[in-house]
């Protein structure tokens, strides 16, 4: 039987509550048996209803316009079409299957963007099966279409309305619901985060997106991309796209959110920005050690970005370890480069991004575009992971672009009395 990952280098493992170690090690044996020996035709399924539900395979699409702006191969590898809009529906969906499998009565799960809220709650009446959201009171008042999406799927919303209200305090109250439910629940954490076999098992849905990568460029281009690029958060869709590519001579960006500064004021104790891979240093958050956000005294600190998705103060284990080996590169693209692309994507190719997929976008434009810094430094065919669709975003997009005077954007005065 193959052993799941449960250390990356210096980084995983299981730091939870003994409460949650009965849990931790069903999961893990549900994960070995299903997932990696497919015991019941499980992957099988899984596949079936990711064809047949979610609409796999997506499409892997030549960017004319950025093409040429560019001067570069530049292809989009399209997760936005998706059935819910974004990768997310990947690991929902496999994870809501698995606690099917496992007997499991009830489904909770956190969300920031409300993407992943989103595509559990779609897979949770896809599987006939009760389901609640933790989602913090910040991110509720950012992401009122999602909401309103989750409800009208049947998941119940919690607001969480401690600390900042954001992705880290809605992972924390998620983990004490599930600490007190663990016979009847099945926690579907919504990124390569957490204790193991969670960074695994969030990988191994997702990477269904890199092998389709993969086959769609030898047959469409004759060869493999030489870049990978994806913006990065928690990690899922950066480790969806790299997964099969980590063992080839491809290039590999992780974009973070460099939100308004990397400079960080310890006494607020907030940092202005989310790039754990890049500043980031090694921690223990939410089960598992990881780089992550902290103050000299240890303490997490709060982050920061215009796009909620990307709002967290740690990343997956593993994509920490792929930076310590070299093989991943982390770079920061700040929020008002990642809005400039939003509205360049739009523009160019018809393309609304979620406001995380465009700090994909940005890192192309400060790279590659007419002020780039270094036209050499990717290699091509760039392949771009769009990770996820903008209309959750329109309202923050719209309030953002109104506080700055964006070059690309449109003018708003049609919406003034």
């Amino acid at each position: 039987m193959s052993e799941p990952d449960t250390k990356f280098g210096d980084y995983g493992g299981q730091y939870v509550p003994e409460a949650l170690m009965p849990a931790i090690e069903e999961l893990t044996d549900a994960y070995e048996r299903y997932v990696l020996e497919n015991e019941d035709g499980f992957m099988d399924e899984f596949r079936e209803r990711l064809r047949d539900f979610g609409g796999r395979p997506t499409p892997l699409q030549r960017a004319d316009q950025l093409s040429e702006r560019y001067d570069h191969e530049i292809y989009l590898k399209r997760e936005d079409l998706l059935h819910g809009g974004a990768h997310k529906l990947n690991n929902a969906l496999g994870q809501v299957l698995l606690a099917k499998y496992m007997g499991k009565e009830r489904i909770i799960a956190e969300t920031g963007a409300g993407q992943h809220g989103t595509a559990t709650a779609m897979a949770a009446a896809h599987l006939d099966m009760p389901c609640e959201i933790y989602m913090g009171r910040r991110d509720i008042n950012r992401q009122r279409p999602n909401v309103f999406r989750m409800r009208i799927n049947g998941a119940a919303v919690n607001p969480v309305d401690i600390g900042r209200g954001t992705l880290k305090e809605a992972i924390s109250e998620t983990m004490r619901d599930w600490a007190t439910t663990v016979e009847r629940t099945h926690y579907v954490i919504g990124s390569i985060v957490g204790p193991a076999p969670f960074p695994a098992m969030v990988r191994d849905f997702h990477s269904v997106i890199s092998e389709e990568i993969r086959q769609q460029s030898r047959d469409q281009l004759g060869e493999l991309p030489g870049s990978v690029v994806a913006c990065a958060g928690g990690g899922s869709n950066t480790m969806g796209a790299f997964a099969e590519f980590v063992a080839d001579d491809v290039d590999l960006y992780a974009v973070e959110a460099g939100g308004s500064s990397l400079t960080v004021d310890e006494e607020e104790g907030v940092a202005p920005h989310s790039a754990s891979l890049s500043t980031g240093e090694e921690g223990v958050l939410h089960g598992a050690r990881t780089k992550l956000l902290q103050d000299s005294h240890g303490q997490i600190m709060e982050s920061h970005s215009v796009s909620s998705g990307l709002d967290y103060s740690g990343v997956g284990p593993e994509l920490s370890h792929l930076v310590d080996e070299g093989r991943v590169t982390p770079v920061t693209v700040g929020d008002e480069p990642a809005l400039e692309a939003f509205h360049r994507l739009s523009q160019a190719e018809g393309i609304i991004p979620a406001l995380e997929t465009a700090h994909a976008f940005g890192f192309l434009e400060e790279t590659l575009g007419p002020d780039g810094a270094d036209e050499a430094a990717i290699e091509e065919p760039v392949v771009v992971n769009v990770s996820g669709r903008g209309d959750k975003d329109l309202e923050a997009a719209i309030e953002e672009t109104e506080k700055r005077s964006l070059d690309a954007a449109p003018t708003m005065e049609v919406f003034e009395e």
